[in-house]
């Protein structure tokens, strides 16, 4: 058990990230100063999820909701339910009122096709509490310690938790996520040090700096090199004539495998990284490149279709710099670089 160990700081949502990107199996057992969690997980994915707030108080509750189009409960003596809150087995075992909705099935009480929305609201009301807990302590433990595991449904955590977390700042999850987990941009000058003359249709071109008409020579070279890594040619192709100016090379890599090599060959002052490809994804080689001692601090931008504050969690992790979404214009792709970029 896990009562021994000191209470710790907890930041949930990374947490779940890890879970996440990981593809965990096991429970994972969370213990605050009034409440315990229990996550049960597959590979990834959530099979179950309940607390020790009056877990069968909620259970009651939401199959009285169901119960209006599920006839079958109207005949359910709720008192048969308590049954199982005094139900003990070998540590590990499934929670109580899990096996609670095992023996509804068996009863014939609750469809199979029904189980998912039991086990999704019930993971909303247990979630929500979880994501505001700030101290505690946790555990993992292995799939294979349980003799029979949660394996009614799997449910995608990211979207649960994204729901829960909309629901906790009670406005919509795209406004939710906008800033949450994101790296902070370090302060860039007004004016960069050296001319960076980034043109838009859409904005001004930023201030340049008078450049002296002494020759630049090899120690003063006036270009940046942008790596982009990506596996389609398209987004490759727009990227390079999004950022055509005469102070950026781009250097373009649709191979994500290969592409550490490359970008170690060509040392970049910025990356553009790609989160879904194959074989290599993008948190992966971002990982990857900062444990290189050259990219330490190399701005490293991750670029997904992804919206959700648990992609951006996951992104900051792996120590990624910050975070453009697709399809982006192009002036949101050269803010994203003016800003990294010194």
């Amino acid at each position: 058990m896990v009562s021994h160990k000191p209470f710790q700081r907890l930041q949930p949502l990374s947490l779940l990230a890890q879970l996440i990107s990981r593809r965990v199996d096991g429970c994972l057992q969370i213990m605050s100063e009034s409440t315990s969690w229990l996550l049960y997980l597959d590979e990834g994915r959530l099979a179950f999820a309940t607390n020790s707030i009056q877990p069968f108080d909620r259970l009651d509750r939401i199959l009285v909701q169901m119960s209006d189009r599920t006839p079958a409960l109207k005949r359910l003596d709720r008192s048969q339910l308590r049954q199982f809150e005094s139900v003990t087995g070998s540590y590990p075992a499934n929670s109580a009122d899990y096996q609670a909705i095992q023996w509804l099935i068996d009863q014939q009480l609750i469809e199979r096709s029904q189980v998912r929305e039991l086990v999704e609201t019930l993971a909303i009301e247990v979630l929500k509490p979880f994501l505001t807990v700030t101290e505690g302590i946790y555990e993992v433990i292995a799939k294979a310690s349980f003799l029979d595991y949660p394996n009614l449904c799997q449910l995608d955590l990211r979207s649960v938790v994204e729901r829960c977390h909309s629901e906790l700042r009670q406005v919509p999850t795209s406004r939710a996520t906008s800033a949450d987990v994101q790296t902070p941009a370090p302060s860039v000058p007004t004016t960069p040090p050296r001319p960076l003359s980034f043109t838009s249709p859409t904005e001004p071109a930023p201030t340049r700096i008078p450049v002296s008409p002494t020759p630049i020579t090899a120690h003063q070279t006036a270009r940046y090199t942008i790596a982009c890594i990506d596996d389609s040619p398209t987004v490759l192709q727009a990227i390079s004539t999004f950022l055509n100016d005469s102070s950026v090379v781009v250097i373009m890599i649709n191979d994500p495998v290969k592409a550490l090599m490359q970008v170690v060959r060509s040392k970049p002052d910025m990356i553009l990284l790609d989160v879904g490809m194959p074989n290599l994804d993008g948190y992966e080689l971002c990982s990857l490149l900062r444990r290189h001692p050259s990219f330490k601090q190399t701005p490293i931008i991750m670029v997904t279709g992804h919206t959700g504050f648990i992609d951006r969690a996951k992104a900051k992790i792996v120590g990624a710099s910050g975070y453009l979404t697709k399809p982006f214009t192009q002036s949101e792709l050269v803010k994203m670089v003016f800003r990294y970029l010194n």
